[in-house]
């Protein structure tokens, strides 16, 4: 890791190590994952002129109304999807800045994640490129559709709300496969853990969450 993912003053790793502290606090408690999101720069998926807020436990804007989620919440997810234990591929609905993705794929075999924002897919194909990152797959397209053609997935996050679980996403689920998502409309929102059963799926309802919507459609 060279000196600008290392990081220096209010990006430094003693200041990420605070943030770890906190996130421990708050009741993360998957030693990989703090692990991970430790070692991962979040500074480098914001830009420069909030580089010095990366390490707050908060969402901050990335353009096009899209933000990088509060680190709690990546971490959360994250956790849920883990719980049952390791998983090989994995599938991301909304690449966005790509800092979740870089903490899945440092946690998981492989990582596809799709992007409906073609200049948001860019950037965070830069910054897996800088980090030399190798186990991720990107595709720009509509995420609600997923990747049909490389399911089933043993996990899936969709870091962006629909109003309710999407068949299509659930169908693309190995059985036994688990999906987190928050689901609702923008003033009401929770986080649900799927998963995939022979007959459907069973769906535990988690805690209350604010996401921007699961919007269909490419630009």
């Amino acid at each position: 890791m060279n000196r600008l993912h290392r990081g220096i003053g209010m990006t430094s790793l003693r200041t990420r190590d605070r943030l770890i502290q906190r996130l421990r606090s708050e009741g993360i408690g998957d030693l990989r994952v703090l692990e991970v999101m430790r070692n991962t720069p979040r500074h480098i998926f914001v830009d420069e002129a909030l580089a010095s807020r990366a390490y707050e436990d908060t969402a901050l804007p990335i353009g096009y109304g899209q933000t990088i989620s509060q680190p709690f919440i990546v971490a959360r997810m994250t956790e849920l999807l883990l719980e049952s234990g390791p998983l090989d591929t994995v599938l991301e609905i909304g690449t966005g800045s790509g800092y979740q993705t870089a903490v899945l794929a440092g946690l998981v075999a492989r990582v596809y994640s799709v992007e409906r924002i073609e200049a948001l897919q860019k950037q965070a194909r830069r910054k897996f490129q800088e980090l030399g990152i190798r186990n991720i797959r990107l595709r720009y397209t509509d995420g609600g559709m997923g990747l049909p053609e490389h399911a089933p997935f043993d996990g899936i996050i969709v870091t962006a709300a629909p109003e309710g679980i999407p068949k299509a996403l659930v169908e693309q689920l190995k059985p036994g496969g688990r999906m987190i998502l928050p689901i609702g409309r923008r003033t009401e929102q929770v986080m649900v853990r799927v998963t995939r059963t022979v007959s459907g799926y069973d769906r535990e309802l988690l805690e209350r969450v604010a996401f921007v919507p699961l919007l269909g459609g490419m630009q």
